[in-house]
């Protein structure tokens, strides 16, 4: 039971409540691109949420000026923390309960500017009815930008073309946002997000928790590591493996970089290529681009892997050390398994942030 003893502190501590501006903003909804399974059916009609309560900012928060999102400077304002989440009608309940989590555990949440990228415009009114104070905008992205580069991967779900939106943070928000937190849907944030705002990129374009004891190897095909043409990528580096699901991004130097073709161009060579050199979806890429040249950050920032190894009905124990955020990678969901009276131990950490159902 040594998670439980891990955990208890987060939870035993005094959760400071925040009203949120109510100003809000958002881009005017586009036509949406939309796949044959959105077809017959509405995501607000799917899906239920509750109200969630509104949030106090502590006294600390007392300096932060307020911002008024209806005039052009508001998303620029440089008190805000930028979060970047993906929202779609498969992993929406994890969404929600990621930015649920997030606000519970900051102590000045009227600072945090949630930027959701989407495929399916409806999804905004239903954001709306949930955080009626919000501070968020709405991004559309097309499927049609990425999707003549995907190749098929060991699971359909790394194949959807939302997945790879991260790639293109640079292009889709503005200029002025010269920096963003990008999380995963299937995570809860369980402590105040500013101290991952705050962390240091040392030079670095990216940041985030690194594990170097993994087998960098298996995260390519022997056809890549026997053709110096592509393994040679990482001649000179030390790379290490990340999970993309948790980064903190200097997007300045992402765009000064241009680190979305660099990442384009490993997906044509695969896509195009006689041979694969990978099977892992959207991560691979990112690796090429960016192993060995990340901002270590401490590995309680993504307690990963809980959703299990891709082996139906396997659960998993945390990492040891703190914990900040826990990150239910792998296919095993903490709202299907709750759903189905079969949970694991830790899919009970992130119940208490499911706003789900009347």
């Amino acid at each position: 039971m040594l998670w439980i003893m891990r955990l208890s502190g987060f939870f035993s501590a005094a959760v400071v409540m925040i009203v949120l501006s109510p100003s809000m903003q958002s881009f005017p909804p586009a036509e949406a691109i939309r796949s044959s399974n959105l077809d017959t059916y509405s995501p607000l009609n799917r899906f239920s949420f509750r109200k969630s309560s509104p949030f106090r900012n502590a006294e600390e928060c007392t300096t932060i000026p307020i911002i008024k999102l209806g005039k052009k400077s508001g998303i620029c304002d440089p008190s805000l923390v930028h979060v970047a989440i993906t929202l779609d009608v498969d992993y929406l309940r994890g969404s929600i309960a990621a930015v649920h989590s997030i606000l519970r555990h900051s102590l000045c949440p009227e600072s945090i500017f949630f930027h959701f990228l989407v495929s399916e415009t409806k999804l905004e009114t239903l954001v709306r009815s949930t955080f009626p104070q919000l501070k968020f905008k709405v991004y559309y992205f097309d499927p049609e930008t990425v999707r003549s580069l995907i190749s098929t991967s060991v699971r359909q779900a790394l194949e959807q073309p939302l997945n790879y939106a991260r790639n293109y943070l640079a292009d889709l928000l503005e200029p002025c946002v010269r920096r963003v937190i990008y999380l995963d849907s299937d995570l809860v944030v369980v402590d105040d997000i500013s101290k991952l705002w705050t962390t240091r990129l040392q030079g670095k374009t990216i940041g985030a928790p690194e594990y170097c004891h993994a087998n960098f190897t298996k995260y390519f095909t022997s056809s890549f590591w026997s053709d110096e043409s592509y393994s040679g990528t990482f001649s000179g580096r030390s790379p290490c493996y990340f999970n993309t699901g948790v980064m903190v991004i200097d997007l300045g130097k992402w765009r000064r970089f241009g680190y979305t073709k660099r990442i384009e161009r490993w997906m044509q060579i695969q896509k195009s290529g006689a041979t694969r050199i990978y099977e892992l979806g959207s991560l691979p890429p990112f690796l090429l681009v960016f192993a060995g040249h990340v901002a270590p950050i401490d590995h309680r920032w993504n307690q990963h892997g809980l959703g299990g190894d891709n082996v139906r009905g396997s659960c998993r124990d945390l990492h040891p050390g703190p914990v900040s955020l826990l990150h239910w990678s792998g296919s095993g969901k903490p709202w299907l398994r709750l759903d189905s009276k079969q949970p694991c131990p830790l899919d009970t950490l992130w119940a208490p942030y499911d706003l789900y159902g009347h």
